[in-house]
This record gives C-alpha cells, structure tokens and sequence, in this order.
C-alpha cells in the first residue's frame, strides 16, 4: 500500500533487503535546544577542538551531541508509539533487556542479544557539533537542596543546627538554549514505512541527553530530505560550513544566542552547495521543495487512523524480513 503520493516510489524497496542494496534517505536536520540539556560523559559536557570553519582556520572548542545522544531517543519514541496502537505488547521486547527481534525498532534501529541473535542498524547518526563555539554555548549553575520548609535554612534536622545554612552544593555544566547542532539521520534501505517511521521519530521527539524529565528540552527542525547512492557531507563540514556563511553574513553575534531564521537560511544554503560538490548520485528535496512533503507526512501522522496505518505497514515490514532472514540466523546459531 502506497501512503506517499509526493516523492516517486524508485526511492523505496518494497521489502526490506538483508544485503546493502545502495539506497540511501539523508534526512537533514537543526536541532535547537529550547531549555538547558545535558549532553555529557563523567560529569562533564561533551567537546572538541576542531577548525572554526571549512574556510577560518581559526581552532576552536565546540559543543558535541554523540549519536547515542541523538538516536537513543528517537528510537524510544518510536518504541512507546508501537506499544500505544499495541504493535508491541510492554513484555514482548524490553530495550536493552530482552528485544523483540520481529518489530520496526528492532529491524530498522537493530539489536545485539549475545548468541541469540543481532541486527545491525539501518540508521545512521553521527556526532553533531554545536555552530557557536563551547564558551558561547553553556553556562555553569550553581545546584542546591532546599529543606521542606522551601529555605536553604534548617530547623534542626540530623547533623544540622537550627537556622544553619546548608552546605549541599553542587555545581553543573548545562548547554544554554538556542543552540544548534546540524544533524543528518542517514536511513540505509528503506521501505516506505521505515522511511515515514524514522521520519516520525525525529519529528516527535522532544528531550535529549540527560535528565530528561526535568531538562533536556530539544526541537528538531527538518530543513529537507536528500535521497541518494551513498552516504553524503559529515555533520562537522556542514557545521563549519554555516559558520563561515553566518561570520561572512555579519549573523554572529557573540554573546547573543543566533537567530533561527539566519540558521536555518544558512544550513540551507551550505548543504546545497555542500551536495553539488559530492561524486554521487543524488536528489534533493530542500526549502520549498521538501515542503510538500513535510507537510503530507505531518498530516498522515497527526491522526490515529494515519499513524495507526504508518505503524501497521512498518510491522509488516519488520516481520516479513525477520520471518526470512532472523529465524534463519537463530536456525544456524541451534545448529552449531
């Protein structure tokens, strides 16, 4: 069942192949921090040296967002998506504990179960760095533990005296909001459904990175979809290649956060450059091109019979393959 009538069908596999048949859906994405995240290892938040630009040679630190950061997510809104419209029972498949091995999550974002079996993802995500450099980006919060009466002022709890002012102080790193990491989410062979279920994912997800029910709030803008025979330009030279547009342009304006319509003007207009110097086959759907498309996934999934029918075509998808090719796998791993 065809559910797009806007992009040519030449761009799917009507199931998906267990080898890689070169098909590629590059889906071109600014995400913007909208609170302060927390995007970090051992405590600390996430950076590296790198060139400013692809032209400004200048080194600087920059914000980074890992890719576990970024699809982990993703996946888990898909995941409480499929178990809402009961295409997988809560027991059935729990992530990272005991995966399912026949649903659109397992297939399209894989698995790994020891000899049980594994699948190796069909989304790609690489490391996102942020525009603005890591000085510009964050800012350091002082933490504190407020007693029940609301004041930092005890009443004489244990190991206290009353009205002594507690020492519980901690401090913390926190990404500032409106900062932008370009991100490209790369799904390898997809079916129509795959492509609408990740495309889905990123467009439904609203926290990243840690401590996400108290913070972390990021929204993810698409500017367009690039379909093509191989993988295209890194996050990192997209990246560098806005700065050096939006320092030419006069739109950076330390300490002020960017504007978002600068970014996005800018992450446009590189990427297109960026594609036309790439040695493969392509087609892009960018700015007003890629609007119509947007707009009629944004109306199949806004309502339960769409969704519901997005869902339904993704776990046909997933089972067929995993009937032919994962029953094959765990045949082959009792044989041996």
């Amino acid at each position: 069942m065809t559910l797009l009538k806007t992009i040519d069908s030449k761009f799917f596999h009507t199931e998906i192949p267990y080898k890689p048949m070169g098909k590629y859906a590059h889906f071109l994405t600014v995400r913007v921090t909208e609170s302060y995240p927390l995007f970090q290892t051992d405590g600390e938040l996430n950076k590296a040296r790198v060139r400013a630009g692809v032209d400004d040679k200048t080194t600087i630190s920059r914000l980074t967002m890992f890719k576990r950061k970024q699809s982990t997510p993703e996946r888990l809104v898909g995941r409480e998506l499929l178990r809402t419209y009961g295409f997988v029972k809560p027991k059935e498949c729990e992530y990272n504990v005991a995966f399912g091995m026949d649903n659109p999550d397992c297939i399209i974002y894989g698995f790994a179960i020891g000899d049980s079996g594994s699948e190796k993802s069909k989304v790609v995500v690489d490391t996102a760095f942020s525009i603005t450099a890591f000085d510009e980006s964050h800012e350091t919060f002082t933490l504190n533990a407020p007693y029940e009466s609301g004041t930092m002022a005890s009443k004489g709890e244990k190991d206290t005296k009353p009205g002594e002012v507690t020492s519980r102080i901690n401090q913390q790193d926190h990404i500032r909001p409106q900062v932008f990491f370009p991100s490209i989410v790369t799904l390898k062979d997809p079916t129509e459904a795959s492509f609408l279920y990740v495309f889905n994912n990123i467009l439904r997800t609203r926290h990243y990175g840690a401590q996400t029910t108290r913070t972390g709030r990021v929204r993810n803008e698409l500017i367009g979809v690039v379909f093509a025979d191989g993988e295209i330009v890194s996050n990192l030279r997209w990246t560098q290649a806005i700065y050096d547009q939006m320092n030419a342009s006069g739109t950076l304006k330390a300490p002020d956060p960017l504007d978002e319509d600068d970014v996005t003007q800018a992450a446009r207009g590189t990427i297109q450059s960026l594609m036309s110097e790439e040695f493969i086959v392509h087609t892009d759907l960018i700015g007003e091109d890629f609007q119509s498309l947007l707009a009629e996934v944004k109306a199949l999934t806004a309502n339960e019979a769409g969704i519901r029918s997005v869902l339904k075509q993704a776990d046909d998808d997933a089972k067929t393959y995993a009937e032919k090719h994962i029953g094959k796998k765990k045949s082959a791993t009792t044989r041996s």
